[in-house]
């Protein structure tokens, strides 16, 4: 049966880091989102509207993937991770129980078009070892097809009339995937997913057609029961995010960079950080 939509969101204008312009979909309490919580958009050919960058800060609890279009982000941490990531790649970090990190642009970076989910972690999760790791563009998987370009970071993508698409990333939880689709104008693609899973599509570029109502940019929407998900690129062809994963279904409490399941959890996280007892 084919998932149709049921909820649609707008990503809304906002700041965040030192200043930098985002537009933001919330999902922390959006059972249907779940396990993402959270994803940004930067995207801007201004420099001054991100040169600013995301300075250290901490996260407890939760795990960010930052996928980047256009431009490169290098990230530092408390664990001595240091990676940069140019056009295409993606980097990973699990905060499991603690880290400090930053995310600064590189210098030769002009113009910057990238993204950066929160996935949330099971509370048999959450106070595990801090975790990261770098997926530059070539180790990403890569599908073209008649009309289509698919690019898997984490998960099985199984679409219809083509062999299956594996990305590199296993380490999101809990079974959560992300892929980057491009569809030129008309194309329809049809993917299969699992009953259980939240399946969203965030629209980035142009808009897509769905029983004949039409979607744009910074639009995210959220489908209903089904084991399959079919996209029609619209007049201008589409760039979406396709997302999915297994609900946790646990409590989110959720305060700046913690996500825990309560708010004796929360505090103690803070406690932690102003104490420094967080990763170093």
């Amino acid at each position: 049966m084919n998932r149709e939509i049921q909820q649609v969101f707008n990503a809304q204008p906002s700041m965040d880091g030192a200043g930098v312009a985002i537009h933001r979909v919330a999902g922390f309490e959006k059972a249907a989102m779940d396990p993402i919580l959270m994803i940004d958009e930067l995207r801007s050919e201004h420099r001054e509207d991100f040169a600013a960058g995301f300075p250290p800060h901490p996260h407890r609890g939760m795990q960010t993937l930052t996928y980047m279009k256009h431009g490169g982000i290098i990230h530092e941490d408390s664990l001595g991770n240091r990676g940069e990531i140019q056009s295409g790649g993606a980097q990973y970090m699990s905060a499991g129980k603690g880290i400090i990190h930053s995310e600064m642009p590189t210098q030769d970076t002009a113009g910057l078009h990238g993204f950066q989910l929160w996935f949330n972690l099971p509370a048999a999760q959450k106070m595990q070892a801090p975790r990261y790791r770098d997926l530059p563009v070539t180790e990403l998987a890569h599908l073209a097809g008649r009309g289509f370009n698919l690019t898997a970071v984490s998960g099985d993508w199984h679409v219809a009339g083509t062999s299956n698409l594996e990305g590199p990333l296993s380490e999101l939880a809990p079974q959560a995937a992300l892929a980057d689709l491009n569809l030129e104008p008309t194309v329809e693609l049809t993917f299969a997913v699992q009953l259980e899973e939240s399946v969203m599509v965030y629209i980035y570029n142009g808009d897509v057609d769905l029983g004949g109502n039409s979607y744009g940019e910074r639009q995210m929407l959220l489908f209903g029961a089904g084991d399959t998900v079919s996209l029609k690129g619209g007049i201008h062809g589409a760039g979406v995010l396709l997302l999915r994963g297994r609900p946790i279904g646990e409590r989110v409490v959720h305060y700046g960079p913690f996500v825990m399941n309560t708010e004796a959890e929360i505090e103690e996280a803070i406690r932690d950080y102003q104490s420094g007892r967080f990763a170093a």
